[in-house]
């Protein structure tokens, strides 16, 4: 492994402490909070706000882009948007971070687990598809578990790393069961299946512009949709629910302090135009990896799936077995590398352990023996 350690250190040019993914601001992010800061428009109303929101919708291609204070407020909304209530369910994978459950909670519903491809490490459309064949039926236009007898409102599956989900066949079968799709596409800004960004194929998309992504603002989300009427109540959700008026308070229903500030658009208008660079650096990255990884036999580095452009948000090594993957954490760690694995399942954390799953097996088999290692967007 000492040959692995040298060639992450000769990548970066560095012997010091290398972390897994840091955030680099190499352009117009000073003058643009300089600028922030001069106007007095730092908060939740200004310019950047404006532009970054326009920016973003037409890099996605979305109709609409609604910009939130992180990704897990972006998520709460968009499942309160596609009606998901109080006692409803919704089915999502088990490998995934937190904030995907904790936003399904947030709304009083219970989360599902169904299992994951081992190609995309996403929900598997064939899992989905056998879990409501086996557990659902269409009852007055609603899909609904037969054991606890509650809706399924909603689906949200993952795409984990950056690396697209087979998400039009889990459209489909969400159409046919009048379940509603929402994208949490927290790690997949830039990256396309058949050509079309993640994010744009459910009624609402998800993202998140936490420290460690791509572009960073420090913290930020964003939903996006076409749909002209769920914009704009996405927005007025978000903004407290307050009645547009001069002077007066007047708020039409619970609402939440979920917009972002102008400052951190500000960053993200900034970042914005380094986004491609930093896709570019990341694909070539990508590339030296899956090079230097054919020379090991129990070591796989984990490409984009078939039909997906992924933009490869952190790079990622399958090893043989828990007992390979645990050596590789300490040692690279012990060698000043950051690496982790990937996260522990859903189904296995205390809140979640009574949620009703499917067969699991990839979750686990990704679970033992995924690792991420150095994905910094600049070499």
């Amino acid at each position: 492994m000492q040959n692995i350690v040298s060639f992450i250190q000769e990548l970066y040019k560095t012997k010091e402490f290398l972390p897994l993914h840091e955030p680099r601001f190499l352009g117009n992010e000073k003058k643009y909070l300089n600028d922030c800061i001069d106007s007095t428009f730092v908060s939740s109303v200004g310019k950047y706000v404006d532009r970054f929101e326009e920016e973003f919708a037409a890099f996605v291609g979305a109709k609409y882009a609604i910009a939130t204070v992180n990704g897990t407020a972006a998520l709460h909304i968009s499942l309160l948007l596609a009606g998901v209530s109080r006692d409803d369910e919704v089915i999502t994978q088990p490998l995934t971070f937190v904030a995907t459950c904790n936003a399904i909670s947030y709304c009083g519903a219970k989360p599902l687990f169904v299992d994951v491809d081992l190609d995309t490490m996403g929900l598997s459309a064939l899992a989905l598809e056998d879990f409501l064949e086996k557990n659902c039926e269409l009852i007055d236009g609603q899909c609904r578990n037969k054991k606890t007898k509650r809706v399924i409102r909603a689906c949200v599956p993952m795409h984990t790393f950056g690396h697209p989900c087979k998400i039009d066949a889990i459209l489909e079968i969400c159409n046919k069961w009048h379940i509603t799709l929402v994208e949490d596409s927290a790690e997949s800004l830039g990256s396309y299946y058949k050509q079309k960004h993640t994010g744009t194929f459910g009624k609402l998309g998800a993202f998140s512009f936490n420290g460690n992504k791509i572009i960073t603002s420090g913290g930020g989300g964003v939903i996006v949709t076409d749909d002209a009427a769920l914009a704009k109540r996405a927005k007025h959700l978000t903004t407290t629910a307050k009645m547009p008026h001069p002077y007066e308070y007047t708020h039409d229903e619970i609402g939440y302090n979920y917009r972002m500030p102008n400052l951190n658009a500000a960053l993200l208008v900034a970042q914005m135009e380094q986004l491609e660079k930093f896709l570019a650096n990341k694909r070539a990255l990508s590339e030296q990896y899956k090079q230097f990884f054919t020379q090991y036999a129990d070591i796989e580095f984990i490409q984009e799936p078939e039909d997906a452009e992924s933009n490869y948000w952190l790079q990622a090594v399958l090893l043989k077995d828990k007992s390979a993957r645990d050596e590789f954490l300490e040692f690279m760690n012990s060698h000043n590398i950051m690496v982790r694995p990937i996260w522990r399942l859903m189904s296995e954390l205390e809140m979640f352990q009574d949620t009703e799953c499917s067969d699991l097996k990839n979750a686990k088999y990704l679970q033992e023996r995924v690792v991420n290692i150095s994905s910094g967007v600049t070499l």
